[in-house]
């Protein structure tokens, strides 16, 4: 039986529609997102993690991975699924601060906030020494785009929040601004995907792309 998921836009101040992925949010990890899995450490925290896709891979592979998002829902279906998961915003206290081998932000997540200078430097704070976080970026060219956006869902909608949008090309200046640097920037599929590490130094988690 073929299920119909409700589309989902985020609508910005001037009118724009940026279209959403809702069958790859609620569906299992895709063959992109498994080779990106499948070159990671543990314990691995999957910061926006929706219906928990990820983590559940990561689980299945017996890697340690936390999901935190702050939609009840979603969080609902992840569990369902058997993923570990929290209801929290990353700017939340959460466990393992400056612990974590592997810190993910797939999906446009680095949006998240609106200010990715700030959430960055957020995300390293919670990585270990040698922590590494993947970020999926937008295209070179993409740039940095900041905006209050609504998002519309099957014909309801939230309230405005800010979001931001990131392109490869300014991934290196954003993570020098939040004390990381980029260790590799690379299309696999048709998405793009940057490894951020702490300036100190430390792994750069693409051994499983190499």
């Amino acid at each position: 039986m073929t299920v119909t998921l409700p589309s989902a836009i985020l609508r910005t101040t001037g009118g724009d529609v940026h279209h959403l992925d809702t069958h790859r949010w609620w569906a299992s990890a895709t063959s992109v997102d498994l080779t990106i899995l499948g070159g990671v450490r543990g314990p691995v925290i999957d910061i926006g993690c929706g219906p928990g896709r990820l983590v559940a891979a990561l689980a299945e592979r017996g890697v340690p991975a936390l999901g935190i998002d702050v939609a009840p829902g979603a969080l609902h279906a992840a569990r369902n699924r058997g993923a570990a998961v929290l209801e929290r915003s990353v700017f939340d206290p959460l466990p393992g601060q400056g612990r974590w081998a592997t810190a993910l932000l797939f999906d446009g997540n680095v949006g998240i906030g609106g200010d990715p200078r700030a959430l960055l430097s957020r995300v390293g704070a919670l990585l270990a020494p040698d922590g590494v976080a993947v970020v999926e970026v937008g295209a070179p060219g993409v740039g940095l785009r900041r905006d209050r956006v609504v998002l519309e869902v099957g014909g309801e909608q939230t309230g405005w929040f800010p979001w931001a949008w990131v392109g490869a090309d300014v991934a290196p200046s954003l993570a020098a601004a939040a004390g990381l640097t980029v260790s590799r920037c690379l299309p696999i599929g048709d998405r793009w995907f940057t490894w951020l590490r702490r300036a100190e130094g430390g792994l750069d988690g693409s051994a499983g792309l190499r």
